[in-house]
Parts: C-alpha cells; structure tokens; sequence
C-alpha cells in the first residue's frame, strides 16, 4: 500500500508522493495527472506540506542552542545557561593631556568626565571620550598634567557617543523592564544610577551583576541583556534576596556609549575638542598619543555564543577546572583577548604544584598599560575570589610556532586554462588563509591530512600532491656577546639522520662570514658552518633533544643576523600531526616554505 511521506521537505518528493499514493487507488489508476487540474490541486497539497514541514524543521532547530540559526534563539538558549552575549565594545586609546599656561597660581586644574577628543581613520573623525574625571597640579611654572588615581599620566579614551535614557518606576507589582532602543551600546560603558524622586540630587549607583562576586540582600547590582529585536534592556533584583529592587517613584538614569566598535580602531593622533579654563583664560590641552585605540569589537558572533555559554555554565562561577579559567576569562575580556588557555601546574614542564598557568592572546595593538591592567583583573576579581585557595595564578605569554611547509603536486595543465606558476600562487595563498582561519589558537592541531584534501581539491588540475612539514622557532641574539639560548619546540623532534639535518638556522655574520648552524649528520649535536663553502667553523655549538624538543645553543657570539631574528627550523618527528600544547600556537612563514608543480599530463604510452 502506497503511504504519503509528509515528512519530506522536497516539494517534488512530496508531490510525487501525493501522485503514487493516488495511482494506488482503484479510481486514479489510469489517471494521467500531468495533463488534468488535478496536478494543480497537487502543487497545492505539496506547498501545503512542504511548507508546514519546513517550519516544524525551523522550529526543532531553533529549540535548541546548538541547532539555532537565529541570533535571538541563540542569545535566549545562552541566557538559560547563564551566559550574556557580548555587545559591541568601544576601541580604547591611551593619551597623555597637558596644559602650558602662564598662570603659576592655580593650585589644580579638572579635565570633567566625558571630555572629547578626535582622532581621522581612513579619512573618517571619530570622537573619543573620557569617561572618569582627572586632576593635574601645577609645577609651579604653570603647566599641568593630568594623572589617573593610581599616578599614571597614561589616561585612556574611549571611542563612541555619550547617551543617556532616563525612566520612572512605576508599580513594583508589575515586572519593570527598561528597554535601551540602541543596538550600537557598549555595556561595559554603562552606568546606572538611582534617584530617589524625580527632583532629587543624590544617588546610589548600581553595577552590572557580572562584576559582583557576592551577592545579598543589600547589594545595589543591575542586569544587562540583548532583546530579541537586537536592542537592550536593564532589568532589576526582586528586592528580597538577591539586591536592592528600585522603589516606584524613583528616577533611573542609564549612561553608556554608543560606538562605532571595530571601525574607531588604529586611531594614532588625537587632538582636544574643547578648551579648559585656567585663572579666567581658555588653553587648548595638549595631547600626546601614548597608545593607538585598539580593542573595538562588534557584537558577540553567533558562534562564539555557542562556543561560550556552555563552557561558562560548566563553570559554576568557580575556579575549579582549566576550562573554568578560559571560560570566565573570556567572557569578561573578550573586548580585549581573542583567546586564552590554561593549564595545571602539574602539566607544567617541569611541573611546579600549586600553580595555574594563564595564558592570554591579546587582539592586534592592545597597548602594554591594557594588557597588565587585564592580568591585575583577573588576579584581583576572578583568581582571589573563585579560585581553590592555594592555586596562584601565573601567566604565561603567548609562544608562536611557524609552519614551513613544502608543498609538491602533480599538475595537468589541459584540465585548466591557468599556469602552473598561478597554481602554486594561488595554493600559497590558502595555505596562509587556511592556518589563519583554523590554527592561530591555542589548542589546534595541524593534521597534514586535512591540508592535504583542501589543496587536492582546489581544482581538478591538481591530481595529488604532498607535504614536507618543517617548525620553526625564532630568537633575537644580543650582539657581539658570547651567550646561551635556548628554543622549546612544542613537540618531539626528529632523529639524527645520515642524509640529512634535522636543524638549521637562517643566516649570521660571524668572525665577518656569512654562517648558519646545522646538527651534525647522525648527531644531535649542532655545528657552526660557514655558508660560502659549507666548511665547519665551529664542531660543537650545542646540542637538541629529541623527546623534549628544547634546542640549546652554547657560546653564541655573533656581529649581525638577517632580519629580525634568527629562525631555527625543525623536523618535527610526526609530520603528520603537529599538537601544540599549553601556550603555543601556531602560524605559518611562507618566506621559508616552497610550492613546486610537477607537470602531468596522464598520458600512458604502452604495448600490446
């Protein structure tokens, strides 16, 4: 018996469907459906079901948070797990603000909140903030400059437009939600502050409950969320256990940023927008850049709200795992990281007990005052007060690992109109993007497998092709001083070999000859050889290990080296997969790696 398979959401699947189960039926069974109105009442039918099946499919999809398409379905799954998407975040620029006046008898001068600043981008102005109040005492000469709480003249700006919204508490016996109309807001910016009549002058601030460790009956904390429509809205304690609830009749003012986000980055020279009044005469402040803006960000990707929410509800708000560190790291620096990893002392080489290692990936011109401002943040609000206690925190900068790879394929010209010199020019070029793409993080893997099927297929000229895996490692020498270095691989090297080396370095100047610094054939110990005529300079220049991957070089005393550093480059001894762990990431240098096509025509001459 014919059955009607509803379930399709192929509209001629379902039509044909609908036909065969009528042709089943005594009635229909010479019927030619094609040439009749019935086929008309049958695309009908199969829009109908196709239709309803296509929404049933949306539906189950978007009910779940790793199906969702939507950003408001993924956004609400997060919020069910604990988590808040990110909203834009404002680019950050860090300035010194003086003033040379003539007056030697103003004690102090102000530079008021919200003072403006402008900097050009690709020929486009954008108005930068300062979003606290600054000081700067007199030297006695008249000039003046502007110091944070902590002494640092270093004063940072943010980029965006300074709003404010303003509402009244109606009847607590409703549920009161104040809705922000402005998709571009940086949340971090927000300030909330609480009156208690409309004509009233004090206030008591509320801060953004992600930032309260504690929370009871007296704390004064808010809650940002994304709405559905993209918009945002602040919503309150009950007012019994967790916080102080705004009365009725009390006045809330909400003050934040509205920002341009990514846009406003590289910002390099500011100019003041306004003059500050000294003794009765107006001086234009001056300004020096300190560090260009930087850390502007769009929305939280839909991605990355996958990616998060379930890492930061493992967490518990507690310090426990070394996926609780990356999880809650990063949803409080997002603006600032593009990624970060942890991991146990005991997984420490050597191991040191009683320690976390941290390790942050900064996004591109994060000024150095941000970046330690960061590592003091997460010691001071997250390792101090959700960590075990006895685990301190140390961290670990970032160790970048590059790929040289060799690539050989075989082409057939006749399968494609492009030379075999665009070929390879155009394989270089996806191999930078593909590691960009899927290895510049902390806990990737290269799988030479996987590059190899993408560069297969590229197009159907390539008919296979295959790769020589090098890594490589990079120091900068102190000149002209006989010292000791060494590089840590992230992975076990190769064995000596009696056809080739297994280490080698890029070209120095040493004794005023061109060398560079191979292992020994059959040795893991490293020689000095000089490049004109491959003679050894010197026998025993260190030595590498091949289970560790530390590389050692003794005695180096070197005049000149190329570029800005020397590369030693390393035959990894899997080349097939290359896991770095802890703090190494990897990238790729196509300054050392090669792409050579060897022409195919997959012509067979043969005899019978």
């Amino acid at each position: 018996m014919a059955v009607i398979n509803s379930t399709d959401l192929d509209f001629d699947q379902i039509k044909e469907s609908l036909k065969t189960y009528l042709e089943s039926k005594d009635q229909f069974s010479d019927y030619d459906f094609e040439a009749s109105g019935l086929s008309n009442i049958l695309d009908v039918l199969a829009y109908n079901t196709h239709l309803n099946g296509l929404i049933a499919n949306i539906g189950i999809n978007e009910s779940f948070l790793a199906t969702s398409q939507l950003r408001s379905s993924v956004v609400s799954h997060a919020e069910t797990l604990g988590y808040y998407s990110g909203s834009k975040a404002a680019a950050m620029a860090n300035i010194t603000v003086t003033l040379n006046t003539t007056d030697e008898d103003t004690p102090q001068v102000s530079l008021p909140k919200h003072t403006s600043f402008t900097t050009t981008i690709d020929e486009v102005s954008y108005s930068f903030k300062t979003l606290e109040e600054y000081t700067a005492t007199n030297d006695g000469d008249g000039n003046f400059s502007f110091l944070t709480d902590l002494g640092s003249t270093s004063i940072p700006v943010h980029e965006g437009v300074i709003k404010t919204k303003t509402y009244l508490v109606g009847d607590t016996t409703d549920e009161q939600i104040y809705v922000i109309p402005d998709k571009t807001i940086d949340t971090n910016t927000l300030t909330v502050d609480v009156y208690d009549t409309v004509t009233a002058a004090s206030f008591t601030s509320y801060t953004n409950i992600k930032d309260n460790i504690r929370l009871d009956a007296e704390s004064t904390v808010y809650l940002v969320r994304e709405t559905p429509n993209g918009y945002y809205e602040i919503t309150f304690s009950d007012g019994i256990v967790l916080g102080k609830s705004p009365s009725a009749g009390n006045k809330i003012v909400i003050q934040y940023l509205s920002t341009n986000g990514k846009d406003a980055n590289r910002g390099k020279t500011f100019t003041a927008d306004n003059t500050i009044s000294v003794g009765g005469t107006a001086y234009t402040p001056v300004v020096t850049t300190v560090a260009n803006s930087s850390g502007g960000s769009d929305k939280e990707t839909i991605a990355s709200i996958k990616g998060n929410a379930p890492r930061v509800f493992g967490t518990q708000q507690r310090l426990v795992t070394a996926e609780d560190y990356k999880a809650l790291i990063m949803q409080r620096h997002s603006d600032v990281l593009s990624d970060t990893t942890a991991w146990g002392g005991n997984e420490n080489v050597p191991p040191v007990y009683g320690r976390v290692y941290i390790s942050l990936a900064f996004k591109d011109d994060i000024d150095e005052g941000t970046k330690q401002a960061t590592k003091d943040n997460i010691v001071a609000v997250l390792s101090e007060n959700l960590a075990i206690m006895s685990i301190n925190s140390v961290f670990s900068d970032p160790v970048t690992t590059f790929l040289e790879l060799d690539v050989t394929y075989d082409f057939d010209p006749d399968q494609t109109n492009v030379t075999s010199r665009t070929q390879s020019a155009a394989i270089d070029s996806f191999i930078a993007t593909y590691v960009n793409d899927n290895l510049k993080k902390f806990d990737s893997i290269f799988r030479r497998s996987l590059l190899l099927t993408e560069i297969d297929g590229l197009s159907t000229a390539i008919l296979n092709s295959t790769i020589n895996v090098r890594l490589q490692q990079r120091f900068a020498p102190t000149l002209n001083q006989q010292l000791d270095y060494e590089l840590k691989f992230p992975t076990a090297l190769a064995d000596p070999s009696n056809i080739g080396r297994i280490i080698t370095t890029s070209r120095f100047t040493y004794n005023g000859e061109k060398c560079t610094i191979k292992n020994r054939l059959n040795s893991n110990i490293l020689e000095m050889i000089r490049v004109s005529d491959a003679v050894v300079v010197q026998d025993n220049v260190g030595h590498y290990n091949t289970g560790t991957g530390l590389v050692t070089i003794t005695g180096l005393n070197i005049s000149d080296f190329e570029l800005d550093a020397i590369k030693v480059s390393a035959i990894p001894a899997n080349q097939s997969t290359v896991k770095p762990l802890r703090n190494y990431t990897l990238s790729f240098d196509p300054g050392n790696s090669n792409t050579v096509a060897n022409i195919d025509y997959q012509n067979t001459a043969f005899t019978l």
